[in-house]
């Protein structure tokens, strides 16, 4: 397998805190949920992938694939990475790909996205229904745009915490530990304006939907570079 190149667009990062355990519960044994201040945190995020590629493929000559997932943050020996819970995909070439390939539980879904504005003060609309045979529905449908001004995330932060995340770990289909690495520059980051219309996510995959509010960001998004899955190999 080879490594994957593409564009990450449009990225709302929602995020709800939640108790250690219920999503330590849900987790593979060789995972460690990771935590800010006490709290896990899910978080869903609406985006499009841009011109996706094996790397050794020109720039321009990828595939759009408009994504949602819902992932959370872990650690596996001291390393941090998140893990996805469910990723919907609007294209049967590239979930396919991903099942297979890069071991990630990707549905295939009909995604509308459209965004009207120019960058920092865009709106974006989003619509997810998943479609995948024998899968659970689940929509998630959402308006979203930036607010105020761009900024990095400090070090140390809730927003570093987050999204500053360069590795994802899944489980084989043989329970062996995989993961790989993810290479960008840093998230340009706004906070957010947004109307959550609908979201099943949650019970989706076995959870009571959080009690607390969500914490909203946005980012235009970044050029990325993703490693082929690996084994983890444990010393």
């Amino acid at each position: 397998m080879f490594d994957i190149e593409m564009g990450w667009r449009y990225l709302l990062f929602a995020n709800w805190p939640l108790d250690p355990a219920a999503v330590g519960a849900r987790l593979p044994d060789s995972m460690t949920v990771d935590t800010y201040e006490g709290d896990a945190w899910l978080s869903v995020v609406p985006f499009t992938n841009v011109d996706v590629r094996p790397a050794w493929v020109p720039p321009g000559l990828g595939l759009p694939l408009p994504e949602l997932n819902l992932r959370t943050y872990v650690t596996v020996d001291g390393e941090p990475g998140v893990y996805f819970f469910s990723l919907d995909a609007d294209g049967i070439l590239g979930v396919s790909g991903a099942r297979l390939f890069h071991h990630l539980p990707y549905y295939y879904a009909d995604i509308d996205i459209d965004v009207e504005g120019k960058r920092g003060s865009e709106t974006v609309t989003f619509d997810s229904r998943r479609r995948h045979p024998g899968a659970r529905y689940t929509r998630f449908s959402a308006t979203y745009g930036p607010s105020g001004e761009e900024f990095r995330a400090d070090a140390d932060s809730l927003e570093s915490f987050l999204t500053e995340r360069y590795r994802y770990y899944a489980e084989g289909r043989h329970g062996e530990l995989r993961y790989a690495n993810i290479d960008h520059d840093p998230w340009p980051l706004y906070s957010a304006d947004v109307t959550v219309h609908e979201n099943s996510l949650f019970s989706a995959n076995g959870f009571d939907h959080p009690e607390t509010g969500p914490t909203f960001y946005y980012s235009p998004g970044v050029d990325t570079r993703a490693s082929r899955s690996l084994v983890w190999d444990r010393l």
